[in-house]
């Protein structure tokens, strides 16, 4: 199946300066809002300890917000078609901000209400999903660039905010922190969602640029949505693996004694890495097609994610965390433009939180299975193992997809 030229560089492209300021803005609103979720990543013992629990049962309000952002993403992504991303990613913020409060406000049930219900399926989930598509609209010739870029805003909040909401566990507690961060969000994200969230241009019929394949065609041979449910379930395998390390990395590292700095710095350098790497991954995508990018990405994530089974010295562990940030960068926006390459341009408010649900249930999944597995165990060796098992089950159906490619005729036309 041959894909629509993503524009040439001509006139009729739908790239302006707008659409880069629109880019800029969605990342740093989603540089904001999530930092939400690693509130309780790097308070993960103190809420436990304070809270006497095991530690895999604050790792479930985490896998919550992942959760609930996944499934809230797909009504979101509707209803941004209906009244705008604008007022569907101001209502997140104040939900954000709310979610917090109640999470830092009791028990256990409190914070799984605010981090799964709030922050998640009311709040972050009208952020992620629905600006994603939103700034593929934007774009024809540089979409893989520009989707790298505002997906990246996940890691810039890992990069900024964990050493940061160490000092502020440290001196006022988990909760003074979590409910001060909300205030911070709904501050900050209101406004600039207010004045630069704008309607994006207008795709023309089906087969103009950026239009995308016309609506009911087989994709790589098969049913579309066969398709998309195959490359859903891969996207669930490679995140259950992906999350281990993004919310245990620093939890693991207490375990073996390093001082409580060390933790959130060394989650900072995965995610500082996977943020300049996800710019490469995107570049790369703009050339060769999300689907082969997904494969790459894949196979480098399970390279390094074996690496974390082999040292525990700090030295080690800073370097696998580095590595770990390069494998994994690519492949939820190499996931999200297999989307737009695959399917109608029209489809995307639907199709691409569908690929971001399963993504993030996946990461729920994968958060709490390494924290159960850890209280089972008493140490992540055997979680890691199994992160990597489910990253072998991604590679095979990300591989049967790009096989398929080859024998459709499969060839995205790229500027």
């Amino acid at each position: 199946m041959a894909i629509a030229p993503a524009g040439n560089g001509s006139s009729d492209s739908i790239e302006t300066r707008q659409s880069w300021v629109v880019a800029w803005i969605a990342l740093a609103i989603l540089s904001l809002s999530y930092g939400a979720p690693l509130v309780a990543v790097v308070a993960l013992k103190p809420i436990a300890a304070e809270l006497d629990t095991a530690r895999s049962a604050p790792a479930i309000a985490g896998s919550l917000a992942y959760l609930g952002s996944g499934l809230g993403g797909i009504l979101m992504g509707w209803l941004s078609e209906r009244i705008g991303v604008r007022a569907v990613v101001m209502s997140g913020s104040i939900m954000v901000c709310l979610g917090l409060y109640v999470a830092s406000s009791g028990g256990l049930t409190s914070l799984y209400l605010g981090y799964g219900l709030l922050v998640g399926l009311v709040g972050t989930s009208g952020m992620f999903a629905p600006l994603m598509t939103y700034v593929t609209r934007w774009f024809d010739r540089k979409r893989g660039t520009a989707v790298a870029l505002i997906s990246s805003g996940q890691y810039i909040a890992g990069v900024i905010w964990p050493a940061l909401f160490q000092v502020g566990i440290e001196r006022a507690g988990w909760r003074q922190t979590m409910a001060t961060y909300g205030l911070f969000v709904v501050c900050t994200v209101l406004p600039l969602a207010l004045i630069f969230l704008r309607r994006p241009p207008e795709y023309a019929a089906a087969g103009a640029a950026g239009s995308g394949p016309a609506s009911g065609r087989p994709v790589l041979g098969l049913n579309p949505n066969l398709a998309l449910g195959i490359l859903a379930t891969a996207t669930f395998f490679c995140c259950v693996t992906m999350s281990m390390p993004l919310q245990h990395l620093v939890a693991f590292c207490s375990d073996l004694g390093f001082t409580a700095s060390h933790g959130p710095a060394m989650l900072s350098l995965l995610l500082a890495c996977a943020f300049l790497s996800r710019q490469f991954w995107g570049w790369l995508a703009d050339r060769i097609g999300g689907l082969r990018t997904v494969l790459a990405t894949s196979v480098c994530q399970a390279l390094a994610m074996s690496l974390f089974l082999t040292t525990q010295t700090e030295f080690g562990l800073f370097t696998i965390s580095a590595i770990f940030g390069f494998g994994f960068a690519g492949l939820i926006p190499g996931y999200v433009l297999t989307v737009r390459e695959l399917f109608p341009a029209r489809e995307a408010s639907w199709r691409v939180p569908v690929i971001l649900f399963l993504g993030l249930t996946g990461m729920a999944t994968g958060g709490w299975l390494a924290g159960a597995m850890y209280d089972y165990f008493g140490f992540y060796a055997p979680a890691f193992l199994a992160g990597i098992v489910a990253n072998v089950a991604n590679l095979a159906l990300v591989g049967s997809l790009v096989w398929r490619s080859r024998s459709s005729g499969y060839r995205p036309v790229f500027a």
